[in-house]
């Protein structure tokens, strides 16, 4: 016997659902396979040889920085500090830290060191360690640099090296580098290093399904890659900005698979109305006297063309190099990306000589480069 609609309760019609219906779990799972098995045949995705290779030069770096520290407290003489106590952490950020790297990809390592020291010991002294190990190649110091960086090769795999100091004589394995009261007092170029290592770390925090961001974002990088359109130097986005693009999405679809995340990517975006700002969490100002990106206060932050503004303090904008002609190219890319149905064509290079009509041929580079 059917059952009665209570007395005085509202009449609710049942709501007719238009389209196709939703892809089942097992559709979801296929497609997710099929894009794991196009993105292994681009080589995105490192053996497990290779990923514990990465894992032993890290520590292999982390027990050289410590040693130096060691090195250091002595060497300086200072009383009240007990070398085997000064600590040191050293930790990835960046591709590796996302856990995104693809075959060959370099690693970017922090490290922290207390504050007694200085940055040209860490760009003298260290370096001159790290020159003394075999496994040590093309190691080049580049002080003057935006963020100050080591660049090496170790044991074959490129590593650029960011030092920051924080005001305390230990630094202990467990302390916690989100925490933003080490930034007050802090010099710039300390601010600087850390934050690479913070946004990743807060990036991760904020995705609701880790696994689900790292395969969304491998797709999505290797797509910008495969269009050429993955470039901050050159007017286009770079890694962290991609990262931040992917994680807002997954903030929107928190129980969606990556392939959909994926669809969802060039949906929205395709939709989005710059210069309005992509931001995984309010801004926020500690008041530390650092630069912080916020138009409401700053006149030249008005004018940024494509605003994709970090989740860790000092919020920053990663694309401030986009132009409006970067830009125009990039929606045209996304739009493209909105209308393919298939994996193997979203990866398609595109042809220059179609698709430009002028073009400048470098005969030195021997490479054919867009005037755009």
């Amino acid at each position: 016997m059917p059952r009665q609609r209570p007395r005085n309760a509202p009449f609710r019609p049942q709501q007719k659902v238009y389209g196709p219906p939703p892809p089942t779990r097992e559709e979801e799972c296929a497609k997710a396979n099929d894009l794991i098995e196009i993105l292994k045949s681009f080589g995105c995705f490192e053996s497990n040889v290779e990923l514990r290779h990465r894992e032993h030069v890290v520590q292999r770096l982390q027990s050289l920085f410590r040693e130096w520290l060691v090195e250091m407290c002595r060497e300086k003489n200072f009383p009240d500090i007990i070398p085997e106590r000064v600590g040191g952490k050293l930790v990835p950020f960046g591709s590796h830290h996302l856990g995104v790297a693809s075959k060959g990809a370099d690693i970017d390592i922090l490290c922290v060191g207390p504050g007694f020291l200085q940055r040209k010991d860490f760009f003298s002294s260290f370096v001159g360690k790290l020159k003394r190990q075999r496994e040590v190649k093309d190691i080049r110091a580049i002080e003057e640099a935006f963020v100050p960086v080591v660049k090496l090769s170790f044991e074959g795999i490129e590593i650029d090296l960011v030092f920051a100091r924080v005001a305390r004589n230990r630094v202990p394995e467990g302390m916690d580098l989100l925490r933003e009261d080490w930034l007050q007092g802090m010099d710039i170029q300390s601010v600087r290093s850390l934050n690479g290592y913070r946004v990743t770390e807060e990036i991760l925090r904020l995705v609701p399904n880790i696994q689900n961001f790292r395969l969304a974002l491998r797709t999505i990088k290797l797509w910008a890659k495969q269009r050429n359109i993955y470039s901050n130097s050159l007017g286009f986005l770079g890694g962290i900005s991609w990262a931040i693009l992917v994680a807002r999405i997954c903030q929107e679809y928190p129980a969606a698979s990556a392939s959909t995340l994926v669809t969802m990517f060039f949906k929205e975006y395709n939709m989005w109305k710059w210069p309005n700002p992509i931001m995984l969490r309010e801004l926020k100002d500690c008041h530390f006297n650092l630069p912080v990106w916020d138009p409401r206060v700053n006149q030249a932050d008005r004018s940024h063309t494509m605003p994709i503004i970090t989740p860790a303090y000092p919020m920053q904008n990663t694309a401030f190099n986009v132009t409006p002609s970067t830009l125009a190219i990039m929606k045209e890319e996304i739009q493209r990306g909105h209308t393919i149905a298939s994996w193997s064509k979203l990866f398609e290079k595109p042809n220059f000589l179609r698709k430009y009509k002028y073009v400048i041929i470098c005969p030195k580079m021997n490479k054919t480069h867009s005037p755009s």
